[in-house]
């Protein structure tokens, strides 16, 4: 049995995040990845958007993670020379009757400190985006895009100049909570068993699967694995607007809207299904649903227009009919298991946060 300080399971951005701010501590890091490279999986199939910290509960982690994880974020991003651009987005209302849920929509943004969104006129929203249709808009200049994977190898790199490591093809296949620590069952090649001080579970889609896994955690502490799916189309052609455009929110996620790439490549998406296992087909005859969506917002898309692009999952710890879950980070004063912090339903805002989770949890541990 090998013995380490500190394991990380999970290499997406926030598991990486979470293992830089240790090893800057000066811990020791282990980072414990079950697939062949980092980021492979949730990290690498989303909107790469960075958020303002908009929509969610005041006073909730997801609100005050995402605010602070913003500023940290375009600081790491200037510092470190990772490409990104603050291009700003529009939430539009394509109804006369959205119009006051923007208002609601503000106020709920200043209440989280996101204070700079200015409400524009149907005018003034296509003087900035001239091909938008809409009634009214909020401006959010703060939102941008990054280059998620130009991000996990900034912070793997923090975290490896600090004396972490990374192992990949390294599945946790068991663990127990013992009198000397807890002890972790490696799979994989060079299966081991590793006895460590501190172990977070930054296993993202499969964290509470991986709780379930670790004899000695209590099962009344560990929240249901839900997965919502969500699948993006790409457009074919230049891309109709400069800007991030965002429907009102819908349940589940927040409509489907248009991004743009650091290569000023347009998609859109994501959809919400829910599903029962984790799969990532995109059905090219999902476009159809598509297409009325968009043109709400635009109406200039032609027909055949969107291909199939990618899927991402959700990791949820709440179900399709009932309220989404807050961020969940917990550490022994939840659980009450020394050295063991799970990371629950960290879906977006998860990668703007990524660095103010990081310091949340080495200051936990």
């Amino acid at each position: 049995m090998e013995q380490v300080d500190c394991v990380v399971i999970g290499a997406g951005v926030v598991g990486l995040a979470v293992a830089r701010a240790l090893a800057l501590r000066g811990r020791e890091v282990v980072i414990l990845e079950a697939e062949n490279a980092f980021g492979t999986i949730t990290s690498a199939r989303n909107s790469e958007v960075i958020h303002a910290g908009i929509y969610y509960p005041t006073g909730s982690l997801k609100a005050r993670l995402c605010v602070a994880g913003k500023a940290m974020l375009y600081d790491y991003c200037a510092s470190h020379h990772i490409a990104h651009q603050r291009c700003g987005k529009l939430i539009v209302a394509t109804s006369e009757a959205q119009v006051a849920t923007l208002e609601g929509i503000r106020a709920k943004a200043a209440a989280n400190g996101v204070d700079d969104l200015r409400l524009l006129t149907r005018d003034e929203a296509q003087a900035m985006e001239p091909n938008l249709q809409c009634h009214a808009a909020l401006l959010s200049p703060s939102t941008g895009i990054v280059d998620s994977h130009g991000l996990m190898l900034a912070l793997l790199g923090d975290a490896e100049n600090a004396g972490a490591m990374l192992a990949v093809q390294s599945p946790v296949l068991s663990g127990a909570v013992t009198a000397e620590g807890i002890q972790l069952e490696v799979g994989g090649d060079t299966a081991t068993t590793l006895l460590a001080n501190t172990v977070v579970n930054c296993a993202g889609l499969t964290a509470p699967d991986m709780a379930r896994r670790i004899a000695g955690m209590p099962a009344d502490r560990i929240p249901p694995q839900y997965y919502a799916k969500g699948c993006y189309f790409t457009l074919a052609g230049r891309a109709p607007f400069s800007r991030l455009i965002y429907p009102v929110p819908e349940a589940a996620g927040l409509g489907v809207h248009l991004t743009i790439d650091l290569g000023g490549q347009a998609r859109f998406g994501p959809n919400v299904r829910w599903i029962d296992d984790i799969e990532y087909h995109v059905d090219p005859a999902d476009a159809d649903s598509f297409y009325g969506e968009v043109r709400r917002y635009w109406p200039g898309l032609a027909d055949g227009a969107l291909q199939p692009g990618y899927a991402g999952i959700r990791p949820k710890i709440s179900g399709p009919d009932e309220i989404a879950a807050d961020f969940r980070i917990d550490g022994p004063a939840a659980h009450g298991v020394p050295g063991l912090v799970h990371l629950f339903g960290i879906e977006s805002p998860g990668l703007t946060s990524s660095l103010a989770i990081g310091e949340m949890v080495a200051g936990m541990v």
